[in-house]
Order: C-alpha cells, then structure tokens, then sequence
C-alpha cells in the first residue's frame, strides 16, 4: 500500500479542509476553553479554601482593615464632644519597647488622681490607644488622669500575651504614678468590647488568687488598688461565643482563633481563662456595664456576666435598654456620643466613678 495522498478542498462554508482529516468544529474550541477557564476557577476557590482553613491570617487581615476604618469615623464622632476645658497630655509613653499608653490630666495638675486605665477595643486583633483618646479627653476633663494603652494584638501576638503587657504596663504606671499623676490606690480599670473582656481579666487577675494561679502570672495590682470597673459590650463567656452564627460570628470567631491560636479555643485553656463569668467573686469591686440593644453581645454576654456578678454581692450599675428600644443601639454605642443614649451613659459614666474613684476637682 503506497503512501497516503492528501487532498486540500474545500467546505460549503469555504473552510479549508485536507482529506483524511476532521474539519475544526469551532463550538468544540470554545466549549473546551471555557471548561479549562472553569476548572482553573474551581481550583483558585480550593486553593483559596483551603489556605483560609488552615491559617486565620487572611480573614483577620480583612477584619482589621474594617476595624481600622470604622475606628477613624468613631474618634471624628466623638472629636466635637471633647470640651475646651486644658488638659495636660503624655502622649507616647513607653512602658516597654514597642508598646505604650497616653495620659491626660487636667492641666497644671501637680497631685495624684483617681485614674481611668482604658484599654481598647478591636476584637483582639485591631485598634490603638487613639482609637478612644477623645473619650478619656472627655473623662480627664471631670477631674481624673485617664490613660489609654496598647497591647500587642493577634495574629503577631498569640493569648495570653496581652494580658501579661497590660500586667506590665500596670507595674510601670504604679513605678511611675508622681510623675503620671497617677493615685495608683484608686484605679479604675475600663474597657470596650475586646478590651472590657480584658479589663474584666484584669480584674479578675488582681481580686481571684486561683485565678492568678491558673494564669501563671503574678498581679501587678492589689486589691486595694481597684477603686472600680467600667465594662462596655465585651465578652466575658467564650462558651456562649461558639453558639453565635451569621456573619458577626464568623468576625469573632476569626478573632479567637487568630488570638488563641487553635480554632477549638472554647474547649482549651484560652478559652476557659478569658471566660471571667466563671471566676466572679464578691471581691470584684463595683462595676459599671454597658450594651447596646441592638448589639448581640448585649444579650449574650453583658447582661448574663452583669448577674453573675449581682449574685456575688458585687455592686453593679448597669444601663440597658428594651430590646424593642428605639433607635437600635449598635454595638460600641457609648462611642457614638450623637445618640441621646450614648451621653447618658456617659453621664452616668461621671456619676459612677465620683461615687466610687472619689474624684477631686
């Protein structure tokens, strides 16, 4: 048999054609290219999947970035409420390297006063000292030294290292109360959502010996140190936290793994400490608590640790609303001094702590 002969011709549609081949059937390419484009898509999902599986970093840096941006709007808001009153600021003050608080007092201060140690909110991987500097303006206005401090933040800090640089922190400002203006026999220990859960394991750190002794860590703060507490919309029971669902969920749960390292963090020794409904006593001193009505925290965490601590003999002020109130207060509402609630716990805020700080005008 001889060599096969090719034959060029041509189709009806005039499409080149050599015999003993099949014409190019045009719906066949495009079929097969869009299913090249549509695996190559399945794969970046699971690739994509798959690295958010194994690793909070990328969710945790999206989160911070919304954080970041709602934290700018936050301290605009409360910006105009700051009053002309002249205050005396320590801005940047190292109390070890890399980390820092402010202090403000009222100006010409030369004696100690009562002070408001705040520290910050951010769901534990976010947010500065600066982020609430306008509210402790507000406060230090009334009288009082406020101090609002940074703490290393998940996922570059793992649990339970914030808590030991607040310790630290807490050890410098007692070293260095003269020149802080600082009496460190009446401190008010204070937070906003991460940094309530924080201020409340601080709290519980410096009035619980057990505590302190399943921490590993030994309490800069006496008891007799603690003059108060003020908590808004934290968290306080990690157990309760796992039952969430929806998108907030997701944030917080991100959060703790990205802060506790291990996604089974209500099951582990993190989640078991930062749980501070578990370790109340009646030495907790008193204690302000705070939540919006539209805030699930409020109605997960606030109000359950609030009874807790009520059942303790612990002397509570708390300021809540019907769930059916209007307008719906979201989380963080204290912050957004426009609402008419927001200055009321603000208020309440100055009568609580000249009832149990002592301030001195």
């Amino acid at each position: 048999m001889g060599p096969i002969k090719t034959v060029e011709g041509r189709t009806e549609k005039g499409e080149s054609v050599v015999a003993g081949s099949f014409p190019r059937v045009p719906g066949k390419q495009k079929r097969s290219s869009r299913l090249r484009k549509l695996e190559l898509a399945i794969l970046l999902v699971l690739v994509v999947a798959l690295a958010l599986s194994a690793t909070p970093w990328p969710s945790a840096m999206l989160i911070r970035s919304v954080f970041q941006r709602g934290a700018q709007a936050t301290i605009d808001e409360m910006t105009p409420y700051v009053p002309d009153a002249p205050l005396q600021t320590q801005a940047g003050v190292v109390y070890k390297p890399g980390s820092t608080f402010d202090v403000f007092s009222p100006a010409g201060t030369i004696a100690p006063l009562p002070t408001v140690v705040w520290i910050h909110g951010g769901a534990w991987i976010s947010g500065a000292q600066r982020d609430v500097n306008p509210y402790l303006q507000i406060i230090a206005a009334e009288g009082y030294t406020t101090i609002g401090m940074s703490y290393p933040v998940a996922p570059e800090a793992s649990y339970p290292t914030a808590v030991r640089d607040i310790n630290e922190a807490l050890a410098y400002i007692k070293a260095h109360a003269a020149e802080l203006n600082v009496d460190s026999s009446r401190i008010v220990l204070a937070g906003d959502s991460a940094g309530a859960q924080l201020a409340s394991q601080m709290t519980t750190l410096t009035v619980n010996p057990e505590y302190a002794n399943l921490m590993g860590i030994q309490p800069t703060l006496q008891k007799s140190d603690l003059a108060a507490t003020i908590l808004h919309c934290g968290v306080y029971d990690l157990r309760a936290m796992a039952d969430l669902s929806g998108i907030a969920a997701w944030g917080f749960k991100t959060s703790l793994w990205a802060y506790t390292g291990t996604k089974d963090w209500s099951a582990t020794y993190a989640g078991a400490t930062m749980s501070t409904i578990d370790f109340v006593t009646d030495d907790f001193p008193p204690t302000f608590i705070s939540g919006g009505n539209g805030d699930g925290l409020t109605w997960l965490q606030s109000v359950p640790y609030s009874n807790r601590l009520k059942d303790a003999g612990v002397p509570v002020t708390e300021l809540f609303w019907p769930a059916t109130h209007e307008p719906e207060l979201p989380h963080e509402y204290q912050f957004h001094l426009n609402f008419d609630e927001a200055r009321k716990a603000r208020d309440k805020t100055f009568d609580f702590l000249s009832t149990h700080a002592g301030r001195k005008l």
